[in-house]
């Protein structure tokens, strides 16, 4: 376990640096998310168009100039609404992917640019209003070709579609015949699926094209793997599926599951880390396994403890990793080559230097820095992340992270617990703008991979089965009593924030636990369990009975509906007298807006203070930086007020020239 700093350190601590405004933590990055082209003469990133980020090319042995003049650059999409965050290659040079949601709404479209016209709009190969894109390949053997799976027939169900990516023209190769949750595609598009029965498991059948129909291989306990198996991936010569199995282990490890047999053999493990499982509930974060673009073949495997640990099975690159490591002090984030396995472009993941993007070429040794996606953040005026763990009171250790103001003596700080969503994810090092912007306030911030938090083994997930405002949030407050019995919090200036599972925690907080917390923020929390699951989208509501359903309860059973609103806020409302404020997107389809709008007037019916603000273009995910910023500037000074933090002085004049928000929509 890495220490954490002495709150009674003999050392004098460094300068305390200037504040910084909420803008430079929200500011759309210069450059990001760049990756090589299969060819190897392209690299393409994402850089802001009319304040949006849009997808950029450029020819590799341009000289780079901090990630904004990259003299041949050419920007390719045009998207002046909403940011692109997600893009992919194609193995034609001509064309290039990506994928667009309306104002948060998850109703993922795939677009095609063409290279050769970067100025012509970009094509929806899946132009059908309303539906959702849950996944897409394009496997090697079928050049020109996109295996997409939608809701376009059903909205309840996704159906498998072969598109040609030049052309767009659409045939349906499987129907789903209504039990499918969802799809795996091969390199030569063998098609597997995968089933969640009514009463809970995963189960992976074979499809047979011929019959439409399914086989049965397997199926795995879904108490265990709540978010399903993480990775799913079909092997390169179709007979089998690299899966993140926990099949006689606690542990989650890289397994191959042979699709004729049903028989699973290990293919690597980490004594004591599992398989990093993030990129199952948020793309966002990079794959388990780092494969091949030209054989597909396994080249290393992600696992995550307190930092990442990389196992490299392919020899060329863990000669490659070798020198890769030497670039930076961070994790190794996104990986991306050329066919022959000579260039790289790669970045990687650190508390104070995010993102930071480096060309390697494995042949001549030569290596440069491509681009800083936030040049203008100063790393030492940004606080280091550390490892901690604590006994709970009934015994489980859990583990967490600690960010402490930096050139401010750990002690005595105002605190914020910091809440992670889901609640089957896990908090792990990195750089996070809202944890920066907290300590640079002057907070000190715990995050908590309370019980049911994943990387941490089979028994630790299990004991929080229903558990929700139970020994779920005990973990929390015994988090906050360790932070306290340690020296680095003020009992009496202990805030708690999050979203989506974490907004839940912090309702509970406040109406669980009251005397805890001198104030509380919700960012799309669930406020009442039962009407939560009743309105999830029809995308979701089959994937639930492995974790919802077997965690929480089933809210068509009348037993499970009393337990789940008992473990509601909305049912405790008469006990809040912590300020609070609630924050939700407009479009969430996951949260939605009721369950903020419902503990909002119960508060106020009482004449609690509560803030409220709503954003009409956004969903469970917010991303446009103006109302980031808007949001930003508006916890940064509810935290000051009750809690005592830092408040820049351009938001404290722009709030005092602002006209009152009008909280509720």
């Amino acid at each position: 376990m890495t220490p954490t700093p002495s709150p009674t350190s003999p050392h004098a601590p460094p300068r305390i640096p200037p504040l910084i405004p909420v803008e430079d933590f929200c500011r759309t990055p210069v450059a990001t998310s760049g990756s090589i082209s299969p060819d190897g003469t392209k690299i393409a990133y994402l850089a802001p168009e009319r304040g949006r980020l849009n997808v950029w090319i450029r020819g590799v042995d341009t000289a780079a100039n901090g990630g904004t003049e990259f003299g041949d650059a050419v920007c390719v999409t045009h998207d002046h609404h909403r940011d692109i965050h997600s893009y992919r290659w194609t193995d034609d040079p001509r064309w290039l992917l990506y994928t667009q949601d309306g104002d948060g709404d998850e109703n993922w479209h795939v677009f095609r640019v063409d290279l050769e016209d970067p100025d012509a709009p970009a094509v929806d190969l899946t132009p059908f209003p309303g539906v959702r894109t849950m996944d897409f390949w394009q496997p090697g053997g079928l050049p020109g070709t996109v295996i997409a799976v939608l809701n376009r027939r059903r909205r309840d169900q996704f159906d498998v579609h072969r598109i040609t990516i030049a052309t767009g023209e659409h045939t349906i190769v499987a129907e789903n015949p209504g039990h499918i949750g969802g799809w795996l595609c091969g390199r030569h598009g063998e098609l597997f699926a995968t089933v969640v029965p009514p009463t809970g498991g995963h189960e992976i059948h074979s499809w047979d094209p011929e019959t439409g129909t399914s086989r049965p291989i397997t199926a795995y306990d879904g108490a265990d793997l709540p978010m399903g198996l993480t990775p799913s991936t079909v092997t390169p010569d179709g007979t089998g599926i690299w899966l993140g199995s926990n099949r006689g282990s606690d542990l989650i490890r890289l397994t191959r599951l042979d699709v004729a047999t049903g028989e699973e053999t290990v293919v690597d493990s980490h004594p004591t880390y599992e398989l990093d499982t993030r990129s199952g509930v948020n793309e966002a974060f990079p794959s388990p396994l780092i494969l091949s673009g030209r054989t597909g073949e396994i080249l290393a495997v992600r696992y995550l403890g307190e930092r990442q640990a990389i196992h490299a099975l392919d020899p060329h690159f863990a000669a490659v990793y070798e020198r890769l490591s030497r670039l930076s002090h961070g994790d190794l984030d996104s990986v991306s080559s050329d066919t022959g396995g000579r260039r790289w472009v790669v970045s990687f993941t650190h508390d104070t230097e995010p993102g930071v993007t480096h060309y390697y070429d494995h042949e001549t040794g030569e290596s440069r820095e491509l681009f800083r996606p936030h040049p203008h953040l100063d790393p030492a005026a940004l606080a280091g992340k550390h490892p901690v763990s604590f006994t709970a009171r009934d015994g489980l250790t859990v583990h967490g992270y600690l960010t402490l103001p930096v050139g401010v003596a750990p002690t005595r700080l105002p605190l914020v617990l910091l809440v992670h969503g889901g609640p089957w994810f896990r908090d792990g090092p990195g750089y996070e703008p809202r944890v920066q912007l907290l300590a640079n306030r002057g907070y000190a911030v715990l995050q908590v991979n309370m019980r049911g938090s994943s990387g941490y083994g089979a028994a630790f997930t299990r004991a929080a089965i229903r558990e929700f405002a139970g020994r779920m949030h005990d973990d929390l407050v015994d988090a906050v009593d360790w932070a306290v019995g340690a020296g680095y919090a003020d009992p009496r200036r202990v805030g708690i924030f999050g979203g989506s599972y974490g907004g839940y925690s912090a309702l509970i907080g406040v109406t669980f636990t009251p005397d805890v917390f001198a104030a509380a923020v919700d960012l799309c929390g669930i406020s009442d369990l039962a009407n939560f699951i009743r309105t999830l989208p029809a995308f979701a509501r089959p994937l639930i009975g492995n974790n919802f359903l077997t965690y929480v309860g089933d809210p068509d059973v009348p037993e499970d509906e009393a337990d789940m609103l008992a473990r509601s806020p909305i049912t405790r409302v008469d006990r809040i007298r912590t300020p609070l404020m609630v924050i939700q997107g407009a479009n969430d389809v996951r949260v939605v807006q009721e369950e903020s709008d419902l503990v909002v007037e119960a508060v106020r019916a009482r004449g609690v203070e509560v803030e409220y603000l709503v954003k009409a273009d956004e969903g469970h995910r917010f991303q446009n930086p103006e109302n980031l910023i808007d949001v930003y500037r508006a916890v940064e000074r509810f935290l000051a007020r009750h809690l005592g933090g830092r408040q820049h002085r351009s938001d404290l004049i722009s709030h005092q020239a602002a006209a009152p928000h009008v909280p509720s929509q």
